[in-house]
């Protein structure tokens, strides 16, 4: 079964969302490793900052399976889509790794680019994923970890039980 990477965030009642988001997950998905929980000020945009973690399952699942599962559990929270990419939101949750794949799957694009643009996304899949290699990159995410450049994107672990 693949290895799979999600990443978490919220930043409205940041606390409950994030908690209930690990319960939905266990639940649906199964097991989960998880990193530190981070915070983060808002990137493209003027808003509350974010708690952000990212969370590993193995699943037979698709990746398009998985992410209509995150989707209706970002629902359930009262995340509502709109074309505004930047704004507040209850949970976001986002399917960064499926195994070394590569590619588009129904609008999906693994690996995310998120993974080398943010801070926030790198640093804790750094932290629980160490020696994965980048499906693209190439490079493990330690590596990536140590030479990101993080001027102006300051993380900050928060003590946080999950």
């Amino acid at each position: 079964m693949p290895q799979v990477w999600v990443s978490i965030g919220s930043n409205v009642d940041r606390r409950r969302h994030i908690l209930g988001a690990l319960d939905d997950l266990r639940r649906d998905l199964g097991a989960l490793t998880v990193s530190r929980v981070y915070e983060s000020e808002a990137v493209g945009f003027e808003g509350p900052a974010f708690y952000n973690l990212v969370a590993g399952f193995r699943s037979d699942l698709g990746p398009v399976e998985i992410g209509r599962r995150l989707r209706a559990i970002e629902a359930a929270h009262g995340r509502r889509r709109t074309d505004n990419r930047f704004a507040p939101r209850t949970l976001d949750l986002d399917l960064l790794t499926y195994g070394n794949q590569a590619g588009r799957f129904a609008g999906l694009e693994l690996p995310r680019d998120e993974i080398l643009k943010y801070a926030f996304v790198l640093g804790p899949l750094a932290e629980v994923a160490p020696g994965e290699r980048h499906p693209v990159d190439g490079r493990t995410y330690a590596e990536l970890w140590k030479v990101f450049d993080r001027a102006g994107q300051a993380i900050h672990p928060v003590e946080l039980a999950v």
